[in-house]
């Protein structure tokens, strides 16, 4: 049986432990970014284009006839570049690397900015087959960005390519 000095002992020992986690759980109040400041992410992750090339007429001529197709295209897939520019300027640039041993997987980038909120002409531009000069995919757009505000930077072709949009806190 345990002593009564015991357990008021842990009742109180445990009353304090409950009341350190509570005061910690809602105080000092954390900000992930100040009152003044939005943010921008650009996260994507797209599979480069293929750096294919025409055979010539002599290529073609010396293989058999059930492999005379008229592109050769490695199975390794070209870098993607993209550019982020802000009123005009260059902000930011990335090269994303295709993964994989036979680098034929998809680049990935995740970066993110803090502006001050305001508005701004974003512009992103994005090529991803080196072999081209170059942007194959542009998007420009005047955005007005609020405090604590969080822009996403994204790509996917079923919606043209290219688009922001706002995420949702």
């Amino acid at each position: 049986m345990a002593k009564p000095a015991a357990i008021i002992g842990q009742i109180i020992l445990y009353g304090a432990f409950a009341a350190f986690i509570g005061h910690f759980s809602t105080a000092p109040t954390y900000r992930q970014i100040a009152d003044d400041v939005a943010l921008v992410k650009l996260s994507m992750s797209h599979l480069g284009g293929r750096e294919c090339r025409k055979r010539t007429p002599e290529e073609l001529a010396k293989l058999p006839p059930n492999m005379r197709a008229p592109l050769d295209c490695p199975r390794g897939r070209s870098d993607t570049r993209i550019v982020v520019e802000l009123d005009g300027k260059p902000f930011y640039e990335v090269t994303m690397h295709p993964t994989g041993l036979s680098r034929d997987g998809v680049g990935t980038v995740y970066k993110r900015f803090e502006l001050k909120a305001g508005t701004y002409k974003l512009g992103v531009k994005m090529n991803d087959n080196l072999v081209n000069p170059g942007f194959n995919f542009v998007r420009e757009e005047q955005v007005t960005l609020k405090p604590a505000q969080v822009l996403v930077i994204d790509f996917n072709p079923d919606r043209g390519g290219l688009f922001f949009q706002q995420a949702k806190n």
